[in-house]
This record gives C-alpha cells, sequence and structure tokens, in this order.
C-alpha cells in the first residue's frame, strides 16, 4: 500500500509548547501556532510526553480553528499519563499537566493512548502515530526488550488502526537509526521521526536507514535540524553540552557560510529538506517571530558555492543530496 507523506518542507515540532526547558504562557504558544498557520505550515507534531499534556491542549485548542482536511496531524505513543497531583518531574519540561509520564508499549497501553490523545486534542482526527523514544535514555540497554514489546503491541495496534482508517500512517519517533532499521526488518511503518541524526553536524542516517526507506518508499521527518541549538549559535547539541569537536564543526560550517552570504539556519533546514527521502522538517519554536523566522530561513537563497565547499572540505558527504 501506498505510505501516507506528511506536507512539508517546513512543519512545526510541539515540543517547545509543552514547556521544554522554560515556561511559555498560553497566549505566546497560541500565538506561536498561528503564525506556523499563516507562513504556509500544514503539518504539526505533538506528544503526549511534551509537557505531560500540555502541548497536546495548546495544539487542539488553535487546530480546532481550521478546516480538518487542511493539516496534518501527529502525535506519539508509548507514555500513558497518570494523575498525579504532585505534578512530578518530566525534564526536560517544566510546569506540565499534573500527570505522570508512564512508559509503556504494549498493545492495550497504545489503543488507550490514542484514545487519551482524541480528548486533550479535542480533536477526531490523527493522521500519523509515532511510537515515542523506542531508544530513549530512560530505556538504557532494555531498549531490545522494549522494542519487542512495541513490535507485539504497539506496532500491532497502530497498523489495525491503519487498516480500518482510524490513522493514515504510523512509524517510529526517535532519536536512533537502529530502532527505525529493525522496524523497517521486523514490520511495515509508513514514516519515521528522526531527531538529531541528519544534519549539517552529523548524519548517520545516510549510511542503511535512508538507503532502506528509498527501497521501501518509507517517508521520514527530521526533527532537530538545528542539532537542539548548536546550529542556531546555542552551546547544546543533543540537548546538552556540545562536546568540544561538534562545537569546532560548526564554526568550521559558519565561516563557510560567512565567506559566501548565507545564514547557517538556512543552510541547516535546507540541507536536511534536500534528502529525497524526507517529507518534513519540524524545527521547534516557542514564539511566533521565531516560527516566522524558520520560515524565512527556508525560503532564502544559499549560494551553490556554499554546498561545494562544504562538500569540498568534507564538513558533509560528497554524495548527499543538496539543494539545486
Amino acid at each position: 500500500m501506498p505510505h501516507f507523506p506528511p506536507p512539508g518542507p517546513l512543519g512545526f515540532g510541539g515540543a517547545p509548547l509543552g514547556n521544554m526547558f522554560e515556561r511559555v504562557d498560553d497566549v505566546t504558544a497560541e500565538a506561536a501556532l498561528v503564525a506556523a498557520w499563516d507562513s504556509g505550515v500544514r503539518y504539526f507534531d505533538t506528544a503526549p510526553h511534551y509537557g505531560s499534556g500540555l502541548s497536546e491542549h495548546r495544539f487542539g485548542n488553535v487546530l480546532r480553528q481550521y478546516p480538518r482536511e487542511d493539516f496534518t496531524l501527529s502525535t506519539k505513543v508509548g507514555r500513558l499519563l497518570r494523575p498525579d497531583a504532585g505534578r512530578p518531574d518530566n525534564a526536560p519540561f517544566v510546569d506540565g499537566l499534573p500527570f505522570r509520564v508512564q512508559p509503556d508499549y504494549s498493545y492495550d497501553a497504545t489503543m488507550r493512548s490514542i484514545e487519551d490523545s482524541y480528548q486533550r486534542l479535542g480533536l477526531a482526527q490523527i493522521d500519523i502515530a509515532f511510537v515515542h523514544d523506542l531508544a530513549a535514555d530512560h530505556l538504557g540497554d532494555a531498549w531490545e526488550e522494549q522494542f519487542e514489546i512495541a513490535r507485539t503491541g504497539a506496532f500491532r495496534a497502530l497498523t489495525q488502526l491503519r487498516e480500518v482508517g482510524a490513522l493514515k500512517a504510523w512509524g517510529l519517533g526517535v532519536n536512533l537509526t537502529e530502532p527505525c532499521i529493525r522496524a523497517l526488518e521486523q514490520a511495515d511503518p509508513d514514516v519515521f521521526l528522526l531527531a538529531g541524526r541528519y544534519s549539517l553536524l552529523n548524519q548517520p542516517a545516510v549510511e542503511r536507514l535512508f538507503p532502506m526507506c528509498g527501497e521501501r518508499g518509507v517517508h521520514v521527518v527530521i526533527g532537530g535540524p538545528y542539532n537542539s541549538g548548536l546550529l542556531a549559535g546555542g552551546r547544546t547539541f543533543d540537548y546538552k553540552d556540545a562536546p568540544p569537536e561538534m562545537i569546532a564543526g560548526r564554526d568550521r560550517i559558519a565561516t563557510i557560510c560567512d565567506r559566501h552570504g548565507a545564514d547557517i539556519r538556512s543552510v541547516a533546514l535546507q540541507f536536511c529538506a534536500a534528502h529525497p527521502v524526507v517529507a518534513a522538517i519540524i524545527p521547534g519554536a516557542k514564539r511566533a517571530e521565531k516560527v516566522t523566522e524558520n520560515a524565512r530561513l527556508m525560503e532564502a537563497v544559499v549560494p551553490a558555492a556554499v554546498w561545494q565547499e562544504l562538500k569540498h572540505e568534507q564538513l558533509i558527504p560528497a554524495d548527499v543530496p543538496t539543494p539545486n
């Protein structure tokens, strides 16, 4: 069956609106989502984990203003929310809703998660469901065991929901390529949300995952195109202090961009979007002005000499696709 691609090239990632690292008030969050819509964005991604349901609530409150057939919405499964008046820690999110996050990749939990997301969003249609963080730090060395639970549980549930038309597509939302490769080998996913593994600084996805996706007609959404901030002027990589070699790589790329009058952020976004298996990129943003800026950066002209020099200096692989 044909796989359902989310519309791109620019989407909206919902982690920041779950109060990632800092509190965002409702007015600011709504303005960011409206700015995304006004900028032409029609793909929106969220998750129960983001602020213990806060991001989903905010997405639903805004997206209900628009015709449902005019946008694509993805959320995630694998984290159930349990009421907890003590507002337990859910780092890196702050001041989220009063729910405790419980990882669970079983069949029943997946069905429950989808139903809960309908309620939080206030919408009757979820287009794409990603199995969330099936190789994250909270799993440690146990991710392969959890993958097997997901294979017989979440994968089976989401496949059934796709077959009856309740979902248009399902896949994994992860920051490692290995679970995606295994999912392609053992199941029938449609799309992956891959964070931080295809960027100007880091491209392990081109080795095996992207060729496999190309052969199967499976699409990829790129999260973290700025590598959690390092490519946008920050000092973090993978949400931690950036290692010296990554800072040095960023500085070399920035020097080339400056020499040709290109904004490194434009180069970062457009690099991710240029690969043929990539359907959309979803940089996160907390504020309307940053959303509008991302849209402008996506459209900015990057001189061909930038791509040529990045390849010549072996800062990106010589054979990766780059914009025309």
